[in-house]
C-alpha cells in the first residue's frame, strides 16, 4: 500500500491484515525502494501524492517491470486534475474511489489475486 496519508495506510493494513501480509509505504520513493527489494502480489497506490505520484510510480514501474505495473490498483479520493482523470481512463488497472467500504476493498483484492 502506497499512500502519503498515514491514517489511510493504517486503515488499509487493518482491513486487509487478517487475510494478507500488508506493507505500507508513505511515499512513491519508499515504494520504489521496497519494490526493488521484494516481489509483491499487488500494489495499492494513491494517485495524487507529493514528489512521486501514483501516476509517476506506475510509469517508473512500467520501465522496470511490466509485470509489476500490471499489479497496480489505484486508490483515489477523486482524480482532481484532468491529467489524473485521463491517466486513469487510459490504463487497464482497477481504481477504487475513497471513501470505500472495507468489504469493497477486500473484494477487489480477492478478485485481483484470483
Amino acid at each position: 500500500m502506497v499512500d502519503d496519508e498515514p491514517i489511510v495506510g493504517a486503515a488499509i493494513k487493518r482491513t486487509l491484515g487478517r487475510e494478507h501480509d500488508v506493507t505500507v509505504a508513505s511515499s512513491g520513493r519508499e515504494a520504489l525502494e521496497l519494490i526493488s527489494k521484494a516481489q509483491f502480489d499487488l500494489i495499492l497506490s494513491d494517485v495524487l501524492m507529493p514528489e512521486i505520484s501514483g501516476i509517476d510510480l506506475y510509469e517508473l514501474l512500467r520501465e522496470i517491470s511490466l509485470a509489476a505495473c500490471e499489479r497496480v490498483v489505484f486508490i483515489t479520493g477523486g482524480a482532481f486534475t484532468s491529467t489524473a482523470r485521463q491517466f486513469l481512463q487510459s490504463v487497464p488497472n482497477p481504481t477504487l474511489e475513497k471513501p470505500f467500504e472495507p468489504e469493497a476493498l477486500r473484494d477487489l483484492v480477492r478478485r485481483q489475486l484470483g
